[in-house]
């Protein structure tokens, strides 16, 4: 019986938890966060797709029985390192779905079953160790992830896998050291920059042409920056027309002067002629 049928059945006699109370690990993990979905968004844009969720640090259920799991250990009190029912990925993508449901977390027995597609995750002292082993197998044998991306901000390392059967295989990198999504038709690189005033490197993502997808900022200060250039352009042509005209106007005085002149001569010559 399918998920979506077994919850019909027997629903949950508790509501699901939305938070496990553990806070994001430094500020560099709360601006990439919402960054990379913002990214997400923008390539889903520019290629013409709605049928996508996006989730930031958001809990996943894959199955009923992992529910009971996490109520359990809530029950029970426990510190979020001892929590072993919790998955939330930092940031995830789902194509194929409905991008307008109202989601806090995503339940995949609400969800036709679909689990994420691609997964980001950004690794910590505290959390590096669980990212490589208890979610990377997760992420292979229940959820089926596609894709699965990791990276160290402390190493500035960024890690990409695919799944191939059962099992995870690594992308290759591109001679800049991107790596390229199937999923999302764009390569992650790492960036160094300016994000919300704070310097640093982070994960961007680039087109197929090796340019940088913009942020909505990034996007509107390259707005401004053509107008800036065209209003520049512009102004540039608006003198050339004045230069212009004031050449031409100086030489048809200068013709004027000169006709003016040899009318005086011409006059002058036939005044002493018939004197």
């Amino acid at each position: 019986m399918s998920q979506p049928a077994v919850a019909a059945l027997a629903p949950l006699p508790f509501e699901l938890v939305l938070d496990d109370g553990e806070p994001l690990e430094t500020e560099w993990h709360t601006l990439q966060y919402p960054l990379l979905r913002r990214l997400f968004r923008q390539v889903m844009a520019e290629q013409g797709r709605t049928d996508f969720y996006t989730g930031g640090n958001m809990f996943v259920y894959y199955s009923l029985e992992q529910a009971w799991e996490v109520a359990k250990e809530v029950a029970q009190g426990l510190e979020p390192e001892e929590q072993k029912a919790f998955r939330g990925p930092d940031v995830f993508w789902v194509g194929g779905v409905d991008p307008n449901r109202e989601r806090k977390v995503w339940i995949a027995w609400e969800e036709g079953g679909r689990l994420p597609d691609v997964i980001v995750e950004l690794l910590s002292p505290s959390t590096k160790r669980k990212d490589r082993t208890e979610k990377r197998d997760l992420y292979a044998r229940v959820f089926r992830t596609a894709e699965y991306f990791m990276h160290d901000p402390d190493a500035r390392q960024l890690e990409g896998l695919r799944l191939a059967g059962r099992s995870y295989r690594p992308i290759e990198p591109d001679p800049q050291g991107r790596l390229w999504s199937e999923q999302l038709k764009v390569f992650f690189g790492v960036w160094h920059g300016v994000i919300e005033g704070r310097k640093d490197a982070w994960v961007r993502l680039y087109r197929p042409d090796g340019s940088l997808v913009p942020t909505p900022e990034e996007q509107a200060e390259a707005a401004d920056r053509r107008a800036e250039t065209e209003r520049l352009r512009a102004d540039a042509e608006r003198q050339r027309a004045d230069t212009e005209r004031q050449r031409a106007e100086a030489e048809r005085l200068r013709a004027e002067a000169a006709e003016a002149e040899l009318a005086r001569l011409r006059a002058f010559l036939e005044e002493r002629g018939g004197g």
